[in-house]
């Protein structure tokens, strides 16, 4: 059983923009639904969690916000949590993306420019197209698989994305340890020279400047003589 009310408002202040409802022949929407539906809508404030799900009788609505508007939907209770959301989120792409189609960069001032009740109700077709397809819940099952397993694709290719990019972090940082080893080792090699003078003159020292004072001595001895 597909989803037999949907709602879009402007989330602000409860404006209702677009609904469509498709009753079958032994389930309909009561008065006090439509009633709970308004009053959900009203109450989609910004302290509000941005997806919900609440029974009313046989029946469980679900809602959520995206942009400033509100989504809403009601559906059997026996229908499944996940594709309920998943609807709603199709919905919500599909009108974003009529939106923008109509209005281009400027849609959301004509959102909060709405004046009247039900001013976007020419995108009904739309929502009715999305109902249609989630009317067989097996297939929608198979394409909520399919969802699902292309979302856990692009979390794997994020989280290599990640690794690559905290890599190339790593490798930045070897390469400024790199960097500032090789300027070390230059201080290194110039304190390993000054070292190995010091050391020679220390050896050889005494020993240059003991043979330095005999030499001057001799010379002088001999500069004497032949004076």
């Amino acid at each position: 059983m597909p989803p037999i009310l949907t709602q879009v408002a402007r989330s602000s202040d409860a404006l209702p923009l677009i609904a469509t409802s498709t009753p079958t022949h032994n389930l309909s929407v009561s008065q006090k639904q439509q009633q709970d539906a308004k009053q959900l809508m009203r109450s989609m404030t910004a302290g509000n969690p941005n997806k919900m799900s609440i029974q009313s009788e046989r029946m469980v609505f679900y809602y959520m916000q995206r942009d400033n508007l509100c989504f809403l939907t009601l559906t059997e209770d026996s229908y499944p949590k996940r594709l309920a959301f998943l609807y709603l989120e199709e919905v919500a792409d599909a009108v974003l993306q009529e939106l923008v189609r109509e209005f281009g960069t400027d849609w959301r001032a004509n959102v909060d420019q709405a004046a009247r009740p039900f001013q976007f109700i020419h995108y009904d077709p739309i929502i009715q197209r999305k109902q249609r397809e989630f009317r067989d819940q097996r297939d929608v099952k198979n394409k909520s698989k399919l969802q699902e397993d292309l979302g856990e694709i692009q979390s794997i290719m994020k989280k290599n994305i990640d690794e690559i990019l905290n890599r190339g972090e790593k490798l930045d940082n070897v390469s400024n340890i790199s960097n500032e080893l090789r300027s070390k080792s230059k201080d290194f090699k110039w304190g390993t020279k000054k070292l190995t003078w010091q050391a020679r003159m220390q050896q050889y020292g005494p020993m240059v400047v003991g043979a330095s004072i005999i030499c001057i001595v001799l010379y002088v001895k001999i500069f004497h003589i032949g004076f």
